[in-house]
């Protein structure tokens, strides 16, 4: 079996800004059209998946990122993991309603919070923050400083980051040292 290596980050705060890892997050990729798709993910994670463009949405206890017209992350805190994923896998995967996949271990999840956090993705970003941090529940893929990431603005000025593991310690050392002179 692989062993999963975490990078080597260390919560650091600048100027108005906090960075940290959020290492028990547990991430999985849902994709589906069908009436049934969407009754079966709200009956089990009593959510209703965002249907705009670039939207989230969240309960208590699960966040969904919207990706395209019929993919989406939901990501939540790791205690019943197997619980939540074998009832959708049972119930989507195994009946050809759609397609669920754990991918906790591809997607690394840094949390950027202050008032100087859009100041720094957008210094190596081509996206526009300027709409995208009046609003929180917001959601883009883009690229930052040369990576592929998925930011979700969950609250103002608290972003949660999502890259893939084998680039998170180079964007998280890019974020270490640009943090420095935002």
């Amino acid at each position: 079996m692989l062993s999963i290596n975490f990078p080597k980050v260390e919560k650091k705060t600048f100027n108005d800004l906090e960075i940290s890892l959020v290492e028990e997050k547990i991430k999985i990729n849902i994709r589906g059209k069908s009436k049934d798709f969407f009754t079966k993910i709200g009956k089990i994670t009593s959510l209703i998946l965002p249907l705009e463009a670039n939207t989230s949405s969240s309960n208590e206890k699960f966040n969904a990122l919207w990706l395209s017209p019929d993919e989406w992350i939901i990501y939540f805190d790791g205690e019943d993991k197997n619980i939540i994923f074998n009832d959708l896998f049972n119930e989507i995967s195994t009946l050809n309603i759609g397609a669920i996949i754990d991918v906790s271990d591809q997607w690394v999840c840094l949390n950027l919070k202050g008032k100087k956090t859009f100041d720094l993705l957008a210094s190596s970003s081509p996206f526009n923050f300027k709409k995208f941090k009046k609003s929180k529940n917001n959601v883009t893929q883009t690229v930052v400083n040369h990576t592929d990431v998925i930011i979700h603005h969950k609250e103002v000025n608290n972003v949660n980051l999502f890259v893939r593991r084998s680039f998170s310690e180079d964007l998280w050392l890019w974020i270490n040292d640009s943090a420095r002179f935002i």
